[in-house]
């Protein structure tokens, strides 16, 4: 952009308007990779239901299953967000927190309540129920991020902020903790 010190008003409020355009534009053109909310809320979904069994067996083998299950969420994740960059040429930290990680409150409530039935189902050994509530929450899941989506493209201004790296490292490093304190502390 031009250095438009000591330029009249007029020429700072078409420079305004000229970067609002620009924006306006790249957002209207971004796009998301195909089976981007499917894949993510599958993921979610298998994630759910492994760390349910997981923590429901108690054992090593219990960990292993719910570490899979964390894993094969965290490469989804990463292989979308990479075709994401590759689509767009432009990396969006709010996709990034609100829709994959899920910190958007949607995602968090219904993810946590999806998590809590599979597991209480699992204990009861009731795994149609652990399959219908990690369905579920996979589904509610990826609506979620559909939602943000949708908001972010009608207003990026407002939408684009994520919650800082810091913070959603804390929350990850939190749950971590507590699905090893559910399973080791049997």
């Amino acid at each position: 952009m031009e250095n438009i010190e000591g330029a009249p008003p007029a020429d700072h409020l078409a420079a305004v308007a000229d970067a609002e355009a620009a924006r306006d534009r790249l957002v209207g053109g971004m796009s998301l990779p195909s089976f981007f909310h499917v894949s993510i809320g599958a993921a979610v979904a298998l994630q759910i239901a492994l760390a349910a069994v997981g923590i429901a067996d108690q054992h090593v083998l219990g960990v292993a299953i719910a570490a899979g299950g964390v894993v094969l969420f965290v490469a989804v994740g990463v292989i979308q967000l990479a075709r994401f960059r590759r689509l767009n040429g432009v990396w969006l930290g709010g996709l990034l927190s609100r829709v994959v990680m899920g910190t958007a409150t949607a995602a968090s409530v219904t993810y946590a309540l999806a998590l809590a039935a599979a597991v209480w189902a699992a204990f009861a050994s009731a795994w149609w129920l652990v399959t219908l509530a990690s369905l579920a929450g996979g589904v509610a899941y990826a609506v979620s991020g559909r939602r943000w989506w949708r908001t972010y493209r009608g207003d990026p201004v407002t939408h684009a902020r994520a919650e800082s790296g810091v913070q959603v490292a804390a929350l990850a490093a939190l749950a971590v903790a507590g699905g090893v304190l559910l399973v080791v502390g049997r």
